[in-house]
C-alpha cells in the first residue's frame, strides 16, 4: 500500500526532531552527577587524573566532540575505561563531551 508507506515516512520525519529534543535540566543534573562521581572515581574527583587521564579542557583540546562522545559510549578496549552506551544516549554523550571541553567545576 503506497499510501500507508507514505504516511509512515511522514510520521517518522515528524518525530525525528522529537527524538533529538534537548536534554531536560533534571537529566543534565543526573549526567553531571555521573560525570563527577562515576567518571571521577577513575579520572580523579577534580577530573585532574587518577587511574584514568585528566579530563580537563587543555588535555581534551586536540579531540573532537564526536571522538570524546564515542570514547564515552564505547569505552577504550584494553584499558579500564568501560563503555557507557547502556546508560547514555548519543546526545547525552555529546552533551557530556561538550561540558568536558568547556571545563567542569567539581
Amino acid at each position: 500500500m503506497p499510501g500507508l508507506r507514505y504516511f509512515a515516512i511522514v510520521l517518522l520525519l515528524m518525530f525525528a526532531g522529537t527524538l533529538r529534543a534537548d536534554i531536560s535540566p533534571t537529566r543534565q543534573q543526573a549526567l553531571m552527577d555521573l560525570l563527577l562521581q562515576d567518571c571521577g572515581a577513575c579520572h580523579g574527583m577534580t577530573l585532574k587524573g587518577g587511574l584514568g587521564p585528566a579530563l580537563l579542557p587543555g588535555r581534551l583540546a586536540g579531540y573532537s566532540r564526536d571522538f570524546i562522545a564515542q570514547t564515552i559510549l564505547q569505552g577504550r578496549p584494553g584499558t579500564p575505561m568501560p563503555p557507557w552506551r547502556p546508560f547514555l544516549t548519543n546526545e547525552e554523550a555529546r552533551w557530556l563531551a561538550a561540558r568536558l571541553q568547556q571545563g567542569v567545576k567539581p
